[in-house]
């Protein structure tokens, strides 16, 4: 049965971009037909981090205003084949999103695919909200600091009020996955540790992503970071979460702190 899966946050820059471009990338790396859905109606940056932004004729606005079906405005991957891109405009307003559009739309994917993979913008405004609103599943994305994990738990609020599910009383399955981690800086105490993190929010952990300019190379050159350093330790972090999603037990791997070349000579001739 098809899932809908929103990774969502309350803080922007925390990279939800990047963790549904990878995650899409990593389950249909697995065999399953992924679609993923741009919600942030007039910045646009899905595309973008799948490399697909000089193929993006219509999108999801056009499709919810019957402008255009559907299938005209998926964009299928250049390196995966079962993985699809749903863009948003740059051209309008998240007010052109309305409820009973964005349902059929999300209606109309679940019969298409395995997984839809809903791309939230940031805050708590209406772009949020409908990208959240038919979510079977959640992946609050947040950041090792005080003011992304308060931000993500306001969001997790909304999961359990303002979802088709929440209304039904129903729960919406809810994942913490945390990015830009850097194991020595939370050891100085510059960085909320995990324990920290997971005791505020109170939500199982999916996974974490470390500090890396893999990530940062992957957005730049317009390839899932999945796909462009397959082995690279963010890599290899989501594609660990994307089994947890799956339901399989994968052991959780936290960064551990990197030592410099100085600082392994000197702990060499203290010996």
């Amino acid at each position: 049965m098809a899932k809908v899966l929103v990774v969502t946050s309350g803080k922007g820059g925390v990279g939800k971009t990047t963790t549904t471009a990878a995650l899409g990338a990593a389950l249909a790396q697995r065999g399953d037909k992924v679609v993923v859905v741009d919600f942030d109606v007039g910045l646009r940056n899905l595309d973008l981090v799948m490399g697909a932004e000089r193929r993006v004729v219509f999108d999801l606005i056009n499709v919810v205003q019957g402008v255009a079906k559907l299938p005209q405005a998926l964009i299928r991957d250049k390196r995966l084949e079962n993985l699809w891109l749903l863009p948003a405009s740059q051209t309008r307003d998240k007010d052109a999103l309305t409820e009973e559009g964005v349902g059929k739309v999300i209606a109309d994917l679940r019969s298409r695919f395995d997984w839809v993979i809903c791309d939230s913008p940031a805050g708590i405004e209406r772009g949020a909200s409908m990208a959240m609103r038919f979510a079977d599943e959640a992946v609050i994305v947040t950041n090792p600091e005080v003011s992304s994990v308060r931000d993500s738990d306001r969001i997790i609020g909304m999961l359990d009020s303002k979802t088709v599910r929440a209304e039904k009383g129903e729960r919406v399955e809810k994942h913490v996955l945390i990015t830009r981690y850097d194991p020595s800086r939370a050891a100085r105490g510059e960085m909320l540790t995990i324990d920290d993190i997971l005791e505020i929010l109170a939500t199982p952990l999916l996974g974490i992503i470390p500090e890396s300019q893999d990530v940062l190379k992957a957005s730049n050159v317009g390839t899932p970071v999945t796909l462009s350093n397959a082995d690279g330790a963010p890599a290899l972090a989501y594609m660990d979460a994307a089994k947890r999603l799956c339901g399989e037990n994968v052991t959780m791997h936290v960064p551990a702190e990197r030592r410099g070349l100085m600082d392994r000579l000197l702990r060499r001739r203290a010996a």
